[in-house]
């Protein structure tokens, strides 16, 4: 864990590693196929057109020169939203899950956020688990076909009370 850098430089190429992560990890664990890559790409490429470095925030993962882990927090006009959390395999359980999340709620105190959200799936309960720790609550369910199987899109919204809005 010592030699895991964690920056927040948003670089050229890392929206493509971040897709081919996805793409790779949850393929291989869930059997999701090309249509959630897509889904992937497609955020991205919308938050690549939408970076604000001043309301937006990234935690890449490094170690050793390779990408294995990534966090977005992306505005929606005075909401943030958590996007593309994700970390290799290999890392998970070693605390830098939990390290990530505390980055990404200390950056909503700090920028005054006082609402977020993220969807994610009903497959994901370690993830979900977390967010709920954090204060996330359930809000909405709904079934889905989107990433080549059938699933339920679950998405999770926090309310920070003394926070300042944006």
């Amino acid at each position: 864990m010592n030699e895991i850098i964690i920056r927040t430089e948003l670089l050229p190429g890392d929206l493509g590693l971040v897709a081919h992560l996805h793409g790779q990890v949850y393929t291989q664990e869930y059997g999701y196929g090309l249509g959630f890559e897509g889904y992937v790409l497609e955020g991205l490429g919308e938050f690549a057109l939408r970076y604000d470095p001043a309301k937006d925030r990234v935690w890449v993962c490094e170690h050793q020169g390779r990408m294995i882990g990534f966090l977005l927090g992306m505005h929606r006009d005075k909401v943030a939203q958590l996007r593309y959390f994700i970390l290799l395999p290999e890392y998970r359980g070693s605390g830098l899950g939990k390290r990530l999340m505390q980055l990404f709620m200390d950056w909503l105190r700090a920028c005054g956020y006082n609402k977020a959200y993220l969807w994610t799936t009903n497959e994901l309960e370690t993830a979900a688990a977390l967010y709920e720790r954090h204060g996330f609550r359930l809000t909405e369910e709904k079934e889905s076909a989107a990433f080549n199987k059938v699933l339920i899109e679950r998405r999770y919204d926090l309310e920070l009370k003394n926070t300042t809005h944006l």
